[in-house]
């Protein structure tokens, strides 16, 4: 065998057992993800959050947008409340949020909300992190590039 065979061998070896590998490590999350055991009861408690990004579209509301706030969620029925001040392009308004989550068992989840005095409903992609007590969000309606960090009030305390 010359040395461009060989070397062509080793190549096709080395990528051979790269791909296994990155094969192996992307179905060994998988795996594990539903083990986490996580419910609806796993999201209780008020959290402190800040929500920060901007808007796309419509033209005429499309700016920066931060917001921050507190929220509650009930760790059963999947009900969630939150009193919040978000600034729009620099437009400052206080607002009350009332919506619902389902937690999935991998810790993951979902939430839909609905906000006052705007009239918005919003729709947020979460996981839980931090044992439990903080979460991660982005909201995954059109025109919005917008997450969303939590953590609770009262870490290892239910309120």
């Amino acid at each position: 065998m010359n040395t461009k065979q060989t070397m062509m061998k080793r190549s096709a070896k080395a990528l051979t057992v790269a791909a296994v590998a990155a094969l192996a490590l992307s179905i060994a999350p998988a795996a594990h993800a539903a083990d986490k055991g996580c419910s609806n009861a796993s999201l209780h408690g008020t959290f402190a959050y800040t929500s920060t990004g901007s808007i796309t579209a419509p033209p005429e509301i499309a700016g920066p947008f931060a917001e921050i706030g507190s929220q509650t969620f009930d760790g059963a029925a999947g009900t969630t409340t939150a009193t919040a001040t978000l600034s729009q392009n620099g437009n400052i308004l206080p607002i009350t949020v009332t919506g619902t989550y389902t937690v999935n068992a991998d810790c993951t989840g979902t939430m839909t909300l609905q906000v006052a005095p705007i009239g918005v409903t919003v729709d947020v992609y979460f996981v839980i992190d931090d044992n439990l007590d903080g979460f991660q969000a982005i909201e995954t309606d059109a025109g919005l590039v917008i997450t969303r960090v939590g953590r609770k009030l009262y870490p290892g305390r239910a309120i």
